[in-house]
């Protein structure tokens, strides 16, 4: 992985309750094919560390650095529209709550031009269609 050192980049930090179980969320973001159904663009997980994936098309792709099952995802990450050989560092934990499961979501080094899209894309594209695909 090449990081630019002279980009910009900021912080992403997301919280969702979902209706569903940890195993639930776990499965819809690492099965290649409840990831397609949900986000409705195609997918193809590696379920093991160091394994690839892309989602959306190709449109984001990346790698797996830590997988923990109805736990915790963290991979390497990038949109394909992003400078050449730059990725962000997504994670997921799942913790079960009281009538669902609380994801805290964080992507770490998004270019700040992209800030603002890539946040709202996570809502719009994930969340919502998380919540009423589990929901």
């Amino acid at each position: 992985m090449i990081q630019n050192s002279m980009l910009k980049t900021k912080d992403i930090k997301q919280e969702v309750i979902i209706k569903a179980t940890p195993h639930e969320v776990y499965e819809a973001l690492m099965d290649s094919k409840k990831h397609s159904e949900f986000t409705g663009g195609g997918a193809k997980i590696s379920r093991k560390v160091g394994g690839s994936f892309t989602a959306f098309d190709g449109y984001s792709n990346g790698k797996n650095i830590e997988l923990v099952e109805d736990k915790k995802i963290v991979q390497s990450w990038r949109a394909s529209d992003w400078p050449e050989g730059h990725y962000s560092t997504v994670t997921f934990i799942m913790k079960p709550v009281k009538g669902g499961t609380e994801l805290s979501f964080s992507q770490k080094e998004v270019p700040v031009d992209d800030a603002k899209d890539v946040a709202d894309g996570w809502k719009e594209y994930y969340w919502e269609p998380l919540k009423d695909f589990l929901e």
